[in-house]
């Protein structure tokens, strides 16, 4: 069709097409085992895709119904009832298989052959409680294999029956790397190029999003008068001035480095500033909110020992929340972490372990902190001698009186 989206041509149609989601789909994946082990068991549980936009939970869902060779029903809880959904699924019973008829226009349906129906729902979490236990017989009594796609966490979003009777895969969001494969079979399909600068720019702008990278590429194709692609008319395809990240990623570490530094140096209106950067250019804001976990420790550390839970909160908050509210939570997490004491002892103390670790290999424990697990093992007297509050250092015999942690 002429004017099929790109993202719809180039959406693949096997496992072998897909990018992306390694720990699901490559060579010792849940779902490429699955779909091998199908064949002799005739088996495939009803699932649900948590991850990002533009992830592949679609896809993936596709590719699973046609490798399955069964009838597929595609809804998006958007604009489809829970009825619609309910009266294509009782016409199941009805109809012999391979006969199936279009219940409802917003039903997508695939006609393939007999076995359980794959009834793929988008955006599942729109479903109120009401209308997601309208679906659990169906998927108890096995009349449907259901698969259901979120952006949001399903431990809110989906109720517990029926999370119960799903198996639950998350899918991460897009490397760099593979959202520029997907770009350059973008430019493949279009007959463009792009320079390496401009992919890259892409690549950042896109958030990890394969449909918002393909989206953008084929708008700029047609602001564009040559056949290379400039940068201008990536921009002018997003609709909004990008902060420029620098073209080998300098300027990208630079401002998360100088929000880092700016919350270690308890400075709140430069951390605020790097912070709105990052935001305002697109960056996710999971990738920040990990960045404060692990500033809470590194940096606040002892000093203030519930910088941590905030810092964990506001990474919760972004999981489950997502932008544009989530970036209230990224600032009161901001000031609350440079506004904190500070104090580096706990990881500083770590490193200094480590390097003795690496030094001195595994060393032998003392035998009085060695857990008699057998009746070898009490012959042999571990655990012998062994005080719980002992002030007695217990540390292998080369490090005794060792000290690490300086506070």
């Amino acid at each position: 069709m002429e004017n099929l989206p790109l993202p719809e041509k180039l959406r693949p149609k096997t496992l072998s097409q897909f990018v992306g989601q390694k720990r699901l789909v490559g060579k010792d994946g849940v779902i490429r085992k699955l779909l091998t082990n199908v064949k002799n068991t005739k088996f495939f549980p009803s699932i649900i895709f948590w991850g990002p936009p533009g992830s592949g939970k679609t896809t993936l869902a596709r590719i699973i119904a046609n490798t399955l060779n069964r009838d597929f029903f595609e809804f998006s809880a958007v604009n489809t009832s829970i009825n619609d959904v309910e009266a294509v699924i009782k016409r199941v019973d009805q109809e012999s298989p391979g006969q199936l008829q279009l219940v409802k226009k917003e039903a997508k349906i695939t006609k393939k052959v007999k076995g359980a129906p794959i009834v793929f729902i988008d955006e599942i979490h729109r479903f109120n409680k009401a209308q997601q236990d309208k679906l659990l017989p169906y998927v108890e009594r096995g009349n449907i294999v259901l698969i259901g796609a979120t952006t949001e966490n399903p431990s809110f979003a989906v109720i517990g029956p029926l999370m119960s009777r799903c198996r639950v895969l998350v899918l991460e969001q897009l490397t760099d790397k593979e959202l520029a494969i997907i770009i350059k079979r973008g430019e493949k399909h279009l007959k463009v190029n792009l320079s390496k600068d401009t992919r890259n720019f892409l690549v950042e702008s896109s958030n990890g999003d394969a449909r918002v990278a393909l989206i953008v590429l084929e708008i700029a194709k047609n602001l564009s008068s040559e056949g290379e692609i400039k940068l201008q008319s990536i921009e002018q395809a997003l609709q909004r001035r990008q902060l420029e990240f620098d073209k080998k990623g300098e300027e990208y570490y630079n401002v998360i480095s100088a929000y880092i530094k700016s919350m270690r140096a308890s400075n709140v209106d430069a951390a605020l500033y790097y912070l709105a950067r990052m935001v305002v250019a697109g960056q996710d804001a999971l990738y920040i909110a990990r960045r404060m976990v692990i500033f809470a420790s590194e940096d606040i550390g002892m000093a203030q020992p519930t910088a941590l839970v905030v810092a964990n909160e506001v990474f919760r908050a972004c999981e489950t929340i997502g932008y544009p509210e989530c970036a209230i939570n990224l600032a009161h997490g901001t000031v609350y972490l440079a506004k904190a004491k500070k104090d580096r002892a706990s990881y500083e103390a770590y490193f200094r372990a480590v390097g003795d670790v690496k030094k001195h290999g595994n060393l032998p424990v003392p035998l009085k902190i060695r857990n008699p697990v057998t009746k070898l093992m009490e012959d042999l007297d571990y655990g012998e001698g062994y005080e719980k509050y002992t002030k007695e250092s217990l540390l292998p015999d080369k490090l005794k009186g060792k000290k690490y942690y300086k506070n």
